[in-house]
């Protein structure tokens, strides 16, 4: 989008290619904050995608279970086991 002239693009959808790249890094940022993806080890065959999938799943589940703070949510649902299930609702 940023290659387009004013005449390509409106400001109204430059405007959503910014929104769209910055909620993509604040995924990679809360991931490597929260979660220390970038310090992971893991970089042969399928692991990095598998355990890059972990803390995604994590995060939208308590995003979808109305939790803004990230951090803050995954100590809550570390503190007692039965959390992280009953937020997938994996439990009755």
């Amino acid at each position: 989008m940023a290659s387009h002239t004013p005449e390509q693009a409106t400001p109204a959808q430059i405007a959503a290619f910014n929104q769209g790249h910055w909620a993509i890094e604040s995924l990679h940022w809360i991931g490597d904050t929260c979660y220390r993806e970038d310090a992971s080890r893991v970089r042969t065959r399928n692991g990095p995608r598998v355990l890059a999938s972990m803390p995604n799943l994590a995060i939208n589940a308590l995003r979808l279970a109305g939790r803004c703070d990230i951090t803050e949510a995954t100590r809550w649902a570390s503190r007692n086991m039965t959390r992280p299930f009953t937020i997938l609702g994996l439990t009755s």
